[in-house]
């Protein structure tokens, strides 16, 4: 095959995989609601089943329903009549997926389900099969047309079984009101985790780490306190600790400019910058980063109610964190 036949065919399997996708749309009627009412109904666990390429479809759905709010996980129905139906208890849902219905492997555990009196959503390729007529809940899965030439491999119809499983994911998700936050304490190592779930806390320094000095400490102790803590800052504070101001490196920069020599003598209530910006230690850090950007801060001293200090963020810790 030349350059332009691999493309041509590339656009046709892509063609094809795509409109069995669309196709799907206008079967969403009362059959996928229901679905979505038992799985929302559901007491114990959503278990998803299926044999072959359907089975590793089976798995990412089961993935992704636990990963929004829906206790999920993959039975293997070949194991399941050999012990693993165990793991199926009175108050779960099968999610049984065979393009054909009739996979041996799932009619098999079919009348031990049925024992059980679990319900049974199917997605199949066809409505007349055994697993079709034995589901609460049956939703047509069929294709046209597999993608492979040989119209053999699982292609289609293994993609049109994944968007639907997709469809039930999130329309549950939406349905059980599943927020951002909900979604973060089950990512917790993600990106979206650390944004959702660390506070600027978390990340502060705090205790001896913070650098401070009073309103009438020389200037000439308020450098060796913002060197020694190498924050490139230092809080200034009255004799109860509540936070006054601030002096950062480019205070000094522009303190020595303005008086020279004299600038050492000089106290730190002359020099600070009065009423900085300040955070709440409860607030997410990733609302520390925004206002970081907003008024172009590296470093932001850490506040209670009173203004009395209880730490201090860089913004070397929040890159640390991987928050930026």
């Amino acid at each position: 095959m030349n350059m332009n036949e691999i493309i041509d065919q590339a656009k046709k399997i892509l063609k094809i995989e795509a409109d069995a996708v669309e196709a799907l749309i206008n079967r969403i009627d009362e059959s996928f609601v229901e679905a979505i009412d038992i799985m929302y109904a559901c007491s114990g666990k959503v278990v998803v089943t299926g044999m072959g390429k359907s089975g590793i479809i089976g798995k990412k759905i089961a993935a992704t329903l636990a990963s929004t709010g829906t206790p999920a996980l993959f039975l293997n129905p070949a194991e399941g009549s050999h012990g693993d139906v165990g793991m199926v208890s009175k108050g779960d849902v099968i999610l049984a997926i065979s393009n054909s219905g009739d996979t041996e492997e799932i009619t098999r555990i079919l009348p031990t389900l049925k024992r059980l009196d679990i319900r049974i959503i199917s997605m199949t390729g066809c409505k007349d099969s055994l697993l079709s007529r034995s589901s609460d809940v049956s939703l047509d899965i069929s294709v046209h047309e597999e993608a492979c030439s040989m119209g053999l491999a699982p292609t289609a119809s293994t993609t049109a079984t994944l968007a639907m499983g997709d469809a039930l994911a999130i329309s549950l998700l939406n349905k059980k009101g599943f927020t951002e936050e909900d979604f973060a304490l089950f990512h917790p190592g993600g990106n979206l985790g650390k944004r959702l779930l660390l506070t600027v806390e978390d990340l502060m320094h705090s205790g001896d780490a913070v650098p401070v000095v009073r309103t009438d400490t020389l200037m000439k102790e308020a450098i060796i306190e913002i060197s020694s803590k190498r924050l490139g800052i230092t809080a200034v504070t009255n004799d109860n600790r509540v936070l006054e101001g601030v002096i950062t490196d480019g205070d000094l920069r522009r303190g020595l400019e303005k008086w020279g020599e004299d600038f050492f003598s000089l106290q730190a209530g002359d020099v600070m910058t009065h009423r900085p910006k300040n955070l709440r230690k409860n607030m997410l850090a990733a609302k520390a980063v925004a206002l970081m950007e907003k008024y172009s801060i590296t470093v932001l001293m850490v506040t209670d109610d009173n203004n009395n200090i209880d730490g201090i963020l860089h913004l070397h810790d929040l890159l640390k964190a991987g928050i930026v």
